[in-house]
């Protein structure tokens, strides 16, 4: 069985969300990020108790969000009319894992 990865061990989490998620969510994870108030709605704070207590109550929901994209077209139309381009990626389960562990000790973290 696989041992969770501590935080300053999940390289490929941060690594991800820093290339994939800070340009929109900042690397706080407070919805700082250059592109934060560019969307609409503006990218919201995840440390905030509101999100906290979705992410109790719908455990999953950062890697879900990714995958299902609840905003449609949010993410893609935000990026493209700020001329972002994030290069295409080949997701692992995985990823998605470490992902969202990191993604939750980060906002565990903030305060």
């Amino acid at each position: 069985m696989q041992t969770p990865l501590s935080f300053a061990e999940n390289v490929n989490g941060k690594n991800i969300y820093l290339q994939r998620c800070a340009v929109c969510h900042g690397e706080d994870v407070k919805g700082t990020g250059p592109l934060a108030k560019k969307s609409n709605p503006p990218t919201p704070d995840l440390t905030t108790a509101a999100f906290k207590k979705r992410l109790n109550d719908y455990p999953g929901v950062i890697v879900s969000s990714v995958i299902l994209r609840p905003n449609g077209d949010l993410i893609p139309k935000t990026l493209r009319e700020n001329g972002v381009k994030i290069p295409p990626f080949a997701w692992k389960v995985q990823d998605f894992r470490d992902l969202n562990a990191y993604m939750l000790e980060s906002i565990a973290k903030s305060r």
